[in-house]
């Protein structure tokens, strides 16, 4: 148990430093510990609210975020988000799908994916929504706030800047969140670890100074290498379970 908080710890650190929650990492930390699949969902969105909050509270007050930019996303992306809460899916397409978003965890820490461009353009407002709806139908279907993928596509298609990316990933991870915890709530499908309250006490730790010193300068380029190769462990663990369902 002990690894796997300070695990927790060093996974809420590191992804608020760029302005996300984080569920992506602790759901791959709770795979490679074994945590029942049932627990996973609900964990990772309940942490996730308290490490974006805090991320989305320190790179607001850098000056950093863009309401015309988050608005879109967010019109889309909370009423499906409550949508894809309300679903239980079987546990092996779960871990299937799980595992796909976790590669793209992976290309994103390795930079493969999101890399920042000199010119910002105008994000078109349907387009912006339509994304959003998709993102946050998935994000409340396995238990993730979407950051992880909203992020680099901000920066792929140049509506935003890498820390402009992180303050408004950080508040649509925040609202996704909250909408598919909502949704998990009301189906009545909402189980948590039991020692949730030191978890959530773990991750306000961590996405405290990791929000902080990334709203400002850090550079962790060796540690990320040590994230990613956690992910990749998760992800493959993940998928392997997914093709013994289907082959």
């Amino acid at each position: 148990m002990e690894y796997l908080l300070i695990c927790i710890l060093i996974m809420a650190f590191l992804y608020a430093s760029v302005g996300h929650g984080g569920a992506s990492g602790y759901h791959a930390i709770m795979a490679l510990f074994a945590v029942e699949t049932i627990l996973m969902k609900s964990t990772a969105l309940t942490l996730n609210i308290f490490v974006a909050g805090i991320s989305f509270y320190h790179y607001q007050k850098a000056g950093y975020f863009r309401w015309k930019v988050f608005l879109p996303f967010a019109i889309g992306s909370i009423p499906l988000a409550y949508l894809g809460g309300t679903i239980e899916i079987q546990e092996e397409i779960y871990k299937g799908i799980l595992g796909i978003f976790l590669v793209f965890a992976v290309l994103k820490m390795l930079g493969i994916i999101g890399k920042e461009k000199k010119e910002v353009r105008k994000l078109p407002f349907s387009i912006g929504i339509i994304f959003g709806g998709i993102l946050g139908f998935f994000s409340g279907l396995i238990g993730i706030g979407g950051g992880i993928i909203l992020s680099p596509v901000l920066l792929l298609f140049r509506w935003a800047k890498m820390k402009e990316a992180a303050a408004i990933s950080s508040l649509f991870i925040l609202v996704n969140s909250i909408s598919g915890l909502t949704g998990i709530i009301s189906s009545g499908n909402y189980t948590p670890v039991k020692n949730l309250g030191l978890w959530i006490l773990i991750v306000i730790i961590g996405g405290y100074f990791g929000s902080y010193l990334g709203s400002k300068k850090m550079s962790n380029k060796k540690v990320r290498y040590l994230l990613v190769f956690v992910l990749s462990l998760a992800s493959i663990k993940l998928l392997l379970t997914f093709y013994n369902y289907i082959s």
